[in-house]
């Protein structure tokens, strides 16, 4: 999978936020906020095809966790990427 182009991170009002690159106005129900954790995995992980193993090494080695811990974690945050319709 891989994250779709048009949807680029900014910076608003302190957060970091998921919006369509190119709208004109902003649909409050349709940006997206991450936290540290989803961002480095975002930076990570942009302009590139990866699995959720791919995810849960990178959890793993930044954080220095289990790897069940990660590869739950990796699976969760692909869910919701998954949900949010972020990847192709």
């Amino acid at each position: 999978m891989k994250i779709k182009q048009q949807y680029k991170v900014r910076e608003m009002a302190g957060e970091h936020v998921v919006i369509m690159q190119g709208s004109y106005g902003a649909d409050m129900t349709r940006i997206i906020s991450l936290n540290d954790s989803a961002l480095y995995l975002w930076n990570a992980l942009a302009d590139r095809e990866f699995s959720v193993t791919d995810v849960a090494n990178l959890l793993a080695e930044y954080y220095g966790i289990d790897d069940a811990i990660a590869e739950r974690d990796a699976a969760r945050w692909v869910e919701r990427l998954e949900e949010c319709a972020l990847v192709e």
